[in-house]
Order: C-alpha cells, then sequence, then structure tokens
C-alpha cells in the first residue's frame, strides 16, 4: 500500500457505484432487481442527436478539434443561456469537455492553490470534496437541513468563510436531494460573493429538469462565478461524455491550457451532436421533464406511505432523498439489506457526506411500471421488519 500515493488513497469510493456493481451482479445470476440507485435515465438518446452524430462520422468529423470546443457549440451555448436565462456569455469563455466531471477538473485546478477552501454542502455530490482534495484544496462543509430544503443558511455560510475561502459550490437542482434553491437564495450568496471577493461554482447538469418553473442560472445574479453544465441528464446523454464550462475571462486560458494537457478535446462527432441537441431537440427535453415528473408524483407519496420520511418535496432533478431512520440509522447497510432481500437498488445517504446517514436516494430515472414494483417489495420488506 505505500507504493501507491497519498493523493490517491485519500479519495473515498463513490459507493453508488459499488451498488450499482452488486445490483448487475445479483441481476446477471438471474435475480431481477428494481434500479433505483443510479441517475442514468432511461430514456434513449433523442433521434435528432443520434443522427446527427451519425452524419458527422460519414462527414469525417473523427479528428481532433479546438482544445476549446467547436465554434457552431459554443455559439449555441452562448445562445442557449440568452433564451433559457436572459444572460449574455461570450463564446471565448466557454470551454467544452468530455463531461461535466473534466469541466470540474479545469475550474478547480484553475482556480485552487494548495490550502485553498471551498465551501460545500452537507450532504451534497460526494465528486466535490474528491476533486478539490486532489488538486490540493480543503473542502468545507456547511449541514443543510431536510426540513429547510436543503438549502443553505447564508448566516453560516458567511461563518465558514476564511481568508483561505476561494469559491462557494452549489448544484441546483440538487443531487441527490432534488431540491432547488430559489432565486432569493441565489440572489444572497451572489451578494456574499461579491462582498467578500469569492467566486461562486454553480453546477447546473440538472437544468432542464425542474417542475416548479424554469431553472435560474447563477449567472442572472452576478458575474463572479463559474458555471458548470453539459448533456448528460437532460438530453438523456450520460455516455456521450459532453459537459462545459463558462469562466471569467482571466481563468480561461488557463483552464483551457490544463484541457490542452490532460484531455486535448471532447469528441468531434460528439460535439455536433451537442449543437443540434441545443438547436433542435428543446422539445424531446419537455417530453422527457414531464415524464420525469408523473414519476416524481407518483414516487414521493408512496415512499411516505411505506414509512418515509420527506420533509420538503423535490422538486428537480430525478431524485428522492427520504429519510429512512424508521428503517436503521446506518444507510450503507441499509441500502445493502433492501438489495439482497428486497431485490431494490438504492444509494446510501452517507455516500454524500455526514449529513446524509440515515437517508436513502432514490432515482426515477426508470420507468413508472418498475417504479410501481420496487414500492411494492419496499412495502412487503418494511412489514417483515
Amino acid at each position: 500500500m505505500d507504493e501507491v500515493s497519498r493523493r490517491a488513497r485519500a479519495i473515498r469510493p463513490f459507493v453508488v457505484m459499488d451498488v450499482v456493481a452488486r445490483a448487475k451482479e445479483l441481476a446477471a445470476s438471474g435475480r431481477d432487481i428494481v434500479r433505483m440507485e443510479i441517475g442514468d435515465p432511461d430514456f434513449p438518446t433523442p433521434d435528432v442527436i443520434k443522427r446527427a452524430a451519425e452524419a458527422a462520422m460519414e462527414a469525417g468529423d473523427t479528428g481532433y478539434t479546438q482544445s476549446a470546443g467547436l465554434p457552431d457549440l459554443r455559439d449555441a451555448i452562448r445562445d442557449h443561456y440568452a433564451a433559457a436565462y436572459g444572460v449574455t456569455i461570450d463564446p471565448e469563455d466557454v470551454i467544452v469537455t468530455q463531461g461535466t466531471s473534466p469541466a470540474m477538473l479545469l475550474l478547480f485546478g484553475a482556480l485552487l492553490d494548495p490550502g485553498d477552501e471551498v465551501i460545500i454542502s452537507d450532504p451534497c455530490y460526494p465528486a466535490y470534496s474528491n476533486y478539490i482534495s486532489f488538486l490540493g484544496g480543503v473542502p468545507v462543509p456547511v449541514r443543510v437541513r431536510a426540513e429547510e430544503g436543503f438549502r443553505f443558511r447564508i448566516s453560516e455560510v458567511r461563518d465558514a468563510i476564511t481568508p483561505r475561502t476561494k469559491a462557494i459550490m452549489i448544484n441546483s437542482p440538487a443531487n441527490p436531494m432534488g431540491t432547488v434553491l430559489g432565486p432569493e437564495d441565489l440572489a444572497a450568496l451572489a451578494t456574499l460573493a461579491e462582498e467578500t471577493g469569492i467566486w461562486i461554482a454553480s453546477d447546473e447538469i440538472y437544468h432542464g429538469l425542474q417542475f416548479d418553473g424554469p431553472s435560474r442560472s447563477i449567472l442572472e445574479f452576478t458575474d463572479r462565478a463559474f458555471v458548470l453544465n453539459g448533456f448528460s441528464k437532460a438530453y438523456a446523454m450520460t455516455g456521450w461524455r459532453l459537459g462545459y464550462l463558462i469562466a471569467p475571462r482571466q481563468f480561461v486560458r488557463p483552464a483551457e491550457v490544463i484541457q490542452q494537457n490532460f484531455f486535448l478535446c471532447a469528441n468531434h462527432f460528439v460535439q455536433v451532436a451537442g449543437t443540434v441537441a441545443l438547436l433542435e431537440a428543446q422539445g424531446e427535453v419537455a417530453r422527457m421533464r414531464d415524464e420525469y415528473d408523473a414519476r416524481r408524483r407518483y414516487l414521493v407519496p408512496a415512499l411516505r406511505e411505506v414509512g418515509l420520511s420527506i420533509a420538503v418535496e423535490p422538486t428537480g432533478a430525478f431524485y428522492v432523498f427520504a429519510d429512512a431512520r424508521c428503517w436503521g440509522s446506518d444507510s450503507l447497510a441499509l441500502s445493502g439489506r433492501l438489495l439482497e432481500e428486497a431485490g431494490v437498488a438504492v444509494a446510501p445517504g452517507v455516500d454524500f457526506g455526514p449529513g446524509g446517514e440515515g437517508f436513502l436516494r432514490f432515482s426515477y430515472a426508470t420507468s413508472l411500471d418498475r417504479l410501481q414494483e420496487g414500492v411494492r417489495r419496499l412495502k412487503s420488506w418494511a412489514q417483515q421488519l
């Protein structure tokens, strides 16, 4: 073990991927497993996007592109943010990446020196903490509470700021909670950033999947912001690996240099397909969003009926983060029992931070009939406790 770097040893496993592996192992042995553990849309990628990729490959668009991305795609991202949010961004401030995760490496790589701090919520998507730590930064968790819709208390965020604080990380709609920061929350965070001279890093990957009105970008409230976004969730393109970073101008060239060295560029034909997604697939996004909403409206009351607590109804992404302490306080052990004994795969809340312990994340990125089967199994299992 001494031969493995401390950096590598410090990265926590993303436990839900272990759940995925075990669920697939059980399925291969003949077990029927209801898959509610992973945020992978069950919809096929819209045909207009697939046709665009096929045509691009036929046209020979299989080589390198500019490291920052195809100009047409960067222009389409500009136009999308203007239409969706009424904000003006310069295509020169956009860097296209092989998924939103590499964009996170570019962001924190360009922003952080060793010892610099980034405020994150607890619970939150665990990769945030791992990226920050891997690059020598220090994640500073601030607890958010179920009964408050997992929103930051601005006073607690302010108290967490030190001379080493470089940014506040936000994610709305949020993974794992499915909750949304309202415009008043975004405005308060933007004001705090401007008062203190720190930055906001906003993960907007679940935009387009909000059910109580349009998503709001941090760029509507401040230009002291980085934006992470991509095509995986709203466009059902998880395996295509296409994302982007919108950065303040002084960080663009440093981030591009990191891209040149680590990733070169995103796949050419995938970028062509992404351009078409933004220009021609919004109707398909709306159709998928309506189906997710129907699943959400079934699943939230159904989980409450089996005894789980959901203090504030989720209104975005495709997750329900439910308090399962009526079944047990160890979420990892509980998720293992549900998989092995009930044939239902869910994500343990502790995977998302200490504040998630006792919770389970249910993904409704699966069909309504499978959700209904999963709830039936949960009810039967709970009755035997």
